[in-house]
């Protein structure tokens, strides 16, 4: 007697074969999900750099602003009043000159921040300090060239602020991303 084999019909040991690609297709949405919150989370940080005002022709070591100094400290302070504009500060930091004192008054009056001092010495510190407590904000720093020089240094990984780093009406506008490369863009104010 031969027996006779009926034909394979579909059934349900079958269905492992897809589990693999139903696998695949859940790492995929994962991973799009992770890429999507790091992207969300990922903010630019807005450093101003800002000189101290002229100094005031005198023999003294640390002398005051001169009146062109006084004015542009006005101008200064206009760019990032509250309703200014310029923006929203979140923060203010000036070195501990006499200059920079007095540039940054108008500003703190105007913004209602309350200045944050820091030493010239302490400066590359201060501005890995800025990128970590201060991530996504826009903080304002006002100091002399040298120290300018040093925080663009830490800041954008320049090797030099380039020309014109002593002149008193320059700023620079630093944006730090959290990923890639810092931008460095100077204006005259």
């Amino acid at each position: 007697m031969i027996a006779v084999m009926e034909p394979p019909g579909i059934t349900r040991h079958r269905r492992p074969f897809l589990a693999p690609l139903w696998v695949t297709l859940l790492a995929l949405l994962f991973a799009a999900g992770v890429v999507y919150a790091v992207y969300r989370g990922a903010a630019t940080t807005v450093v101003v750099l800002a000189s101290s005002g002229e100094k005031d022709p005198a023999t003294i070591d640390d002398p005051p602003i001169s009146a062109e100094g006084e004015r542009r400290a006005q101008r200064l302070a206009q760019m990032f009043a509250a309703g200014g504009e310029g923006g929203r500060l979140g923060a203010l930091y000036v070195s501990g000159e006499r200059r920079a004192q007095q540039t940054a008054a108008p500003v703190a009056e105007l913004t209602h921040l309350a200045p944050t001092a820091y030493e010239a010495r302490d400066a590359p510190a201060v501005a890995a300090g800025i990128l970590h407590t201060h991530e996504g904000g826009a903080v304002l720093v006002i100091g002399g060239p040298a120290v300018l020089q040093q925080f663009l240094r830490q800041l954008a990984g320049s090797g030099s602020a380039g020309p014109g780093v002593a002149d008193t009406d320059l700023i620079y506008i630093v944006s730090v991303p959290t990923f890639g490369r810092a931008q460095v863009l100077r204006l005259r104010y």
